[in-house]
């Protein structure tokens, strides 16, 4: 029966091996941007995924995804043998990177609210002064009893 919270272990431990990996030991510099945002690791703890982002120098530079994408695919297997050394478990898992699009979405979904804000800001400003139509009084008054019930 598979063990989960050793995968989420496993997982954690392999995140933070492959980004101390990434920061003090390969040294391509088209890594220096990379960081490591996650992994997750099969119940069978045979495979590993890990989630990266690559940050830009400033808001004018966009990052070198197929630069960071071909760096990590060739330094898989050095960072394979380093979690294998420092995991200590029987098989080490294979590693395969994939780019998280999380800030992407955010980025997205921010600009989504910016749009959703002025346009209620826009319609707060046509309604504001603005008169309804028809009867001032749309609701019916109460009827009044017969006097002959």
């Amino acid at each position: 029966m598979p063990d989960a919270p050793r995968a989420r272990r496993l997982a954690k431990r392999i995140a933070q091996i492959v980004a101390s990996a990434l920061e003090h030991e390969v040294k391509d510099p088209r890594l220096a941007r990379v960081t490591i945002t996650d992994a997750k690791v099969t119940a069978d703890l045979r495979d590993a995924t890990v989630y990266y982002t690559v940050l830009g120098d400033s808001l004018d530079s966009a990052p070198d995804k197929a630069g960071a994408a071909a760096a990590l695919d060739s330094a898989k297997g050095v960072l394979r043998t380093m979690v294998g050394q420092r995991t200590g478990v029987r098989f080490t898992p294979t590693l395969a990177f994939v780019a998280d699009t999380v800030p992407e979405d955010a980025r997205h979904i921010d600009d989504l609210l910016a749009r959703a804000k002025e346009a209620d800001a826009e319609v707060a400003r046509l309604a504001n002064g603005a008169k309804p139509a028809g009867d001032p009084d749309p609701y019916k008054p109460p009827r009044e009893p017969d006097p002959e019930d």
